[in-house]
Formats: structure tokens, sequence, C-alpha cells
């Protein structure tokens, strides 16, 4: 439910972000146009993705005009095809041109997040292994980017620093020792998972002696990394990460873990090609 309530501040947020920043105190090309030319609009891609951004596209335009009418073929996690149309608008010329570059950047970067996460999970689909996403995001688009990796198919990791015990090789050294590091996680609090990240077979049999929830095997070798998963035997989740893109993906799967995250989702994403253009009335 908190994620939900978040999630829904974060559109609103988002939107009126949007507005102030590209609209500022008014839109000085729009003035061009007649206030009352009345037009139709749709918004295509130019290329195979997956949709994400709806909810926050609504929002922008109910900000900036309640008459603009919103219709959607697609909804978010969809599939498009190069050349789709997936949305349609109606309404005062000035607002539609006002609102399509905000909305095209919104809906570009998270359906290129979703359409990203979708490729990834569709090279791994038949393993049983989960795809992750990590913390990093494009700054100011956590939550939005976390929703994206959802509809594409993968899993969020944490949210952020909030949610969840990390313990890394700083946290590890300044506690003391792994041992002494989940320990006082527990202590503080015990309904977080507590994930330790380890780069040795030491570390790892440290951490499972811990009981760790979750252990993260960092830039193991795809050896090391089905030898973790022999000496683990399920006495925690084990997760994959560093060096992952396309090319590793696959191959890390069939070691045996039990998810893999990857900041490629995220953080270095090419935006969806999309345009909006007037239709004849």
């Amino acid at each position: 439910m908190h994620y939900q309530n978040a999630l829904a501040e974060e559109i609103r947020d988002s939107a009126a972000r949007l507005v102030a920043e590209d609209i500022g105190p008014g839109d000085m090309t729009a003035q061009l146009i007649p206030d009352r030319q009345w037009v139709k609009a749709r918004v295509v891609t130019r290329e195979a993705a997956v949709l994400c951004g709806v909810a926050w596209v609504d929002e922008l335009f109910r900000r900036l005009d309640t008459r603009v009418i919103l219709h959607w073929t697609a909804a978010d996690g969809d599939r498009l095809e190069a050349g789709q149309t997936f949305l349609e608008l109606e309404g005062p010329a000035r607002s539609l041109l006002t609102g399509e570059r905000a909305a095209l950047n919104l809906l570009q970067t998270l359906s290129a997040t979703a359409t990203r996460t979708r490729h990834y999970v569709d090279l791994i689909a038949d393993t049983g292994v989960r795809l992750l996403d990590t913390r990093k995001t494009l700054p100011g688009l956590r939550l939005a980017q976390k929703y994206a990796v959802t509809c594409g198919g993968g899993h969020n990791h944490r949210l952020g620093l909030y949610d969840a015990f990390l313990i890394k090789e700083n946290h590890i050294a300044a506690c003391g020792g792994i041992a002494a590091a989940v320990k006082e996680a527990r202590d503080i609090a015990s309904d977080l998972p507590v994930e330790v990240e380890v780069e040795t077979f030491e570390e790892l049999a440290q951490a499972l002696d811990a009981d760790a929830d979750i252990i993260m095997l960092d830039n193991f070798s795809l050896d090391d990394m089905r030898e973790a998963v022999k000496r683990t035997a399920g006495r925690a989740t084990l997760e994959a990460s560093g060096n992952v893109d396309e090319t590793t993906l696959r191959a890390i799967a069939e070691t045996g873990v039990d998810c893999i995250s990857s900041g490629a989702l995220t953080k270095d994403i090419k935006a969806i090609d999309l345009s909006m253009r007037l239709v004849d009335q």
C-alpha cells in the first residue's frame, strides 16, 4: 500500500514538475494559434516498444486543460509495433501542442526502461530466474523507473535505502565483520530483509552462517557462481550482480542463481522514438 500511495503522489508531483520546467509562465509559440481552435492528434511509435507512462500523461494534460480528451489504444506493459498509433487526443490546439514535448519526454523514457526490461526478461524467460533493477536510476525518476521495470516484467530490488538492508564492503568493515553487521541489522529492524554482498567464498560462508536472507555474488565468474549455488544449497537467495548485459545475462541465469540485478535497465537506456501529429478534422 505504501508503494501504491507513493507512486500516486509521484505521478502528481512529476506532472507538476514537467509543466513547470517546460511551460513556466506560458507557452509563447502556442499564442500564435487561435484560442478556440479545436484539433485532433495521434501519438505513434516509430519503433517496437513496451508502453509505460499512461498515468503520467493523463495527469499532465489534466493539469494543463481538462477539456483535452485522451483515448489510449494500449495500456502500460503492452507491446507496441513500429508505426502503431497508441494514443489519440482531442482538444484545444494550444493545449495539445503545449503539452506535447513534456508528455513525449516522459513516455519515451519510461517506455525505454520497460522495453529494455522486457528484452532482458525474454532472454531468460524459461530459466525461472528473476530480473531485478537497482538504485542506478535517472535522477528524479526513481519510482517512475521502478514502475516501468515492473511493466517490462522485471522486479524491484529495493526502492531506496529505507526498505531493506544491503550490507556492502564498507558497511562490513565499519561494523567489524559480516556476522556483526547482520546481527545489528536484525536488532534495528527485524522485519526488513537483510542482504549481504560478497566477493569471495569465505565471505559467502560467513553470510550463510549469519543467516542472511539474500546474498549478492559481486562479479563472480560463471564457474564460481555455479559453485556458490552448490555451497548455498537453498539456505539463502542468491543474486548475481556485475557485468550484466544482454550478452552475459543468459549464461548467468543458467548457473542456477535465483535472481540477477542490472543497472542497465534504468541508467543507460535509449529513449523510444515517438511522434505526435495533428490529424485532419
